[in-house]
């Protein structure tokens, strides 16, 4: 059994911030983009309606991930070995502030150090994914709908104002 949520009951943290919640919301409108939610509160804020009162809430989140290529011991060592050779050279650069060494010599020695440690810390973690994941990708959270939500004393007048932009009240129980 799937426990259902609604966005009423969501709290954020023991103490929401008051910034983010309303009173009691009602649902204004609902669109397929966030675009379209924003030219409706846009158009209601230049109506002078109180813009406080109202949320956008993105809803029906997906996850997306875009595979951005494939995972080989070569890529893994040489973004290991990149990945140490930048903290080295950062470690090196606090290291030559608080010593009288020859700065160059600091610098080459923690950048090989780093090199070495990420080459070694990258390679032992992709062999323990024992081929489970040979790809590399970007993940993105994204909301398919996007809810305006205003104050229930101040609903009556949003949708009055509302109705006086073309196509920007859609159904709100879509």
């Amino acid at each position: 059994m799937v426990p259902v949520v609604s966005w009423r009951h969501v709290h954020l943290g023991p103490h929401p911030c008051p910034a983010l919640k309303l009173q009691f919301p009602q649902s204004l409108a609902v669109y397929d983009d966030y675009a379209a939610a924003q030219k409706s509160v846009d158009f209601l804020a230049d109506a002078d309606f109180p813009v406080d009162q109202l949320m956008i809430v993105g809803t029906d989140l997906k996850r997306i991930e875009r595979v951005t290529g494939r995972l080989t011991w070569s890529k893994i060592a040489a973004g290991g070995i990149l990945s140490g050779l930048w903290l080295g050279i950062f470690v090196g650069l606090i290291f030559a502030l608080f010593t009288n060494e020859n700065i160059w010599q600091v610098l080459l020695s923690t950048a090989f150090m780093g090199a070495t440690f990420g080459l070694v810390w990258a390679l032992t973690g992709y062999a323990f994914t024992r081929g489970q994941r040979d790809f590399s990708s970007v993940t993105q959270v994204v909301a398919t709908k996007y809810e305006v939500l205003v104050e229930n004393k101040h609903a009556a007048r949003a949708r009055e104002l509302l109705a006086g932009l073309p196509g920007a009240l859609p159904d709100p129980f879509a």
